[in-house]
């Protein structure tokens, strides 16, 4: 019967083919490393590295690689099962989201998730769409939220709410673009958010790879013309804030502002800056919650997910 300890020493030291390194991860002995691998050498009665130097990975070894992390995640979710069916009082959940979004939405959810449930340890890991995606696939997650669609496979997704992306156009922008037509250049875009009437101005951006920075560069291309891009950042509210200070035009999550706010009323909570719908279907999308149809749902997720249904 294989030891599953010894089969996750096995995977560190395959990753690392160096046997100090991995006891050095694993916080344990060097020797203690080896007598792990050995005792599965014996037990399967191979060979599992080539002790050379660096370390390499026999044939055995590469095959046992190969199937040690699907070995291990099935015993973990049978763990979980289990445990969800005999006692839902102690269990965690990871969740993904971005830091913006994150303090948009979790307070909403986790005070009445903790309340419910208070056994249940929660974990947050914040990255931009790509990341998220990502950790969703490789399993490090358990659900995310985000903006659909989500780019990854074999995924699951259940409707939040609707969100829209904005443009964000100060007024000092335009003054500067266009001279004495201020009044004018306003009223063309509240008709007709025609992205190119702006390419002579100043853009601020986030960083590529996220999903509003995607919409940002498919807009461009379709409107045919590469933007002015004077800051690109990871963090939205560093580009909202400037747009706020009227050094160049942004794309901004609505949500962000306030979902229940008339789109007529944001230019005058927000002095000097205008706030447009585009012309374009993807700016118009769905918040939703996305997990994993390959992995088993922990009954920890399905409660999130009823608790953000019920509250967003």
């Amino acid at each position: 019967m294989i030891n599953f300890l010894n089969l996750e020493y096995f995977l560190v030291a395959a990753e690392e083919l160096n046997f100090t390194r991995a006891a050095k991860r694993l916080y344990i002995s060097q020797q203690s490393l080896s007598n792990h691998i050995s005792n599965l050498e014996k037990e399967f009665d191979v060979e599992l590295f080539h002790r050379t130097s660096p370390l390499t990975l026999t044939y055995a070894g590469q095959a046992l690689r190969a199937k040690a992390r699907a070995i291990l995640d099935l015993r973990e979710e049978t763990c979980q099962e289990i445990a969800d069916i005999k006692d839902f009082s102690k269990g965690q959940l990871t969740i993904g989201v971005s830091h913006t979004r994150g303090c948009k939405i979790l307070p909403e959810i986790l005070p009445v998730y903790k309340e419910r449930f208070p056994g249940i340890q929660l974990h947050l890991k914040e990255g931009n769409s790509s990341e998220l995606d990502a950790d969703l696939l490789h399993g490090d997650v358990d659900l995310i939220i985000g903006l659909l669609p989500f780019k990854v496979e074999n995924i699951e997704t259940v409707p939040i709410c609707e969100e829209e992306i904005l443009l964000v156009v100060p007024d000092s922008v335009l003054e500067k673009a266009f001279p004495g037509r201020l009044s004018e250049i306003r009223q063309r875009l509240t008709r007709d958010t025609d992205l190119s009437l702006l390419k002579e101005c100043p853009f601020l951006l986030i960083n590529p790879g996220n999903r509003v920075r995607t919409l940002a560069d498919e807009m461009f291309e379709e409107a045919q013309f590469t933007p002015n891009i004077i800051l690109e950042t990871e963090n939205i509210e560093t580009v909202m804030a400037l747009a706020a200070k009227g050094m160049g035009i942004t794309f901004y999550p609505k949500m962000f502002i306030s979902s229940h706010t008339p789109l007529q009323n944001l230019a005058a909570e927000h002095g000097g800056l205008n706030f447009y719908s585009l012309n374009y279907p993807k700016a118009h999308s769905v918040l939703a919650i996305g997990y994993h149809k390959g992995h088993y749902m922990s009954r920890a997720t399905k409660e999130f997910i009823n608790i953000a249904k019920e509250t967003i």
